[in-house]
């Protein structure tokens, strides 16, 4: 039997999930399911499980940072998202499997497969070590669908993002600015980078360009250019410990 971890911050995502392997995948059995990001990794610590289903965006602490933040990693990883575009490079690349919201059917019932394989050849784990060693691979540029063109960005240009609905405008450090006609949330995804951090509903920064943290009437950040950025409650501890890894 194949025990499952299941972590994604919407609950609907995470039972509608779990119906699915519950009724087509007999071999799996779902020891746990998280919709906190810092639950799931002691969760993970203590209960070894032989796979992970993973939500890649999450407030507070995304997919990549969990990964980078737990002791045991001998399981296969299976990446659950609803953004089909470059932020999947880098699983494609190292092989880890990943599933497109709403999950197909057919497509699961292939990866329970793969992960009964990997378990009876003791290769679990081999594809998620590949992706997070060395510690987070940090792309070096993205790709920004613009009308009639594509602009290919520096993630080391990149100052901060602000999104505005289902729109996000990426402001450089040149003053230039791109309005992307995505949500914020899949920007992140799109960076796939550890600078680029989340620290408002509406705002992520990229950290190797914070000067100054205050905390005086209201959690926020100064920019070098003197930007000012609020950061929500939820992610005031994790800014700290973003930046210690710069």
């Amino acid at each position: 039997m194949i025990k499952a971890i299941l972590i994604d911050d919407e609950q609907d995502a995470i039972e509608s999930l779990a119906w699915e392997i519950k009724m087509f995948c007999k071999d799996i059995k779902i020891i746990d399911s998280f919709t906190d990001p810092e639950e799931a990794i002691s969760a993970i610590n203590y209960l070894k499980p032989d796979c992970v289903f993973l939500d890649i965006e999450m407030p507070r602490i995304d997919g990549f940072q969990l990964l980078s933040n737990l002791n045991y990693r001998d399981f296969d990883l299976v990446i659950t998202t609803a953004y089909d575009n470059y932020a999947l490079k880098a699983f494609k690349e190292n092989a880890v499997d990943y599933l497109l919201k709403p999950i197909d059917t057919e497509d699961l019932i292939k990866v329970a497969k793969k992960i009964k394989k990997n378990k009876l050849n003791k290769q679990l784990g081999f594809s998620l070590q590949n992706l997070i060693h060395p510690t987070e691979k940090k792309t070096k540029k993205i790709a920004i669908p613009l009308s009639g063109k594509t602009v290919f960005l520096n993630v080391a240009d990149v100052n901060y993002c602000k999104s505005d609905g289902s729109y996000t405008t990426i402001f450089l450090l040149n003053n230039q600015k791109y309005l992307f006609s995505k949500k914020i949330k899949d920007v992140h995804e799109l960076f796939n980078s550890d600078i680029i951090i989340r620290v408002h509903q509406s705002y992520l920064v990229n950290i190797n360009h914070i000067k100054e943290y205050v905390k005086n009437e209201g959690y926020y950040l100064i920019l070098e250019n003197n930007i000012s950025i609020p950061v929500s409650k939820p992610n005031r501890a994790y800014i700290l410990d973003a930046m210690k890894n710069i």
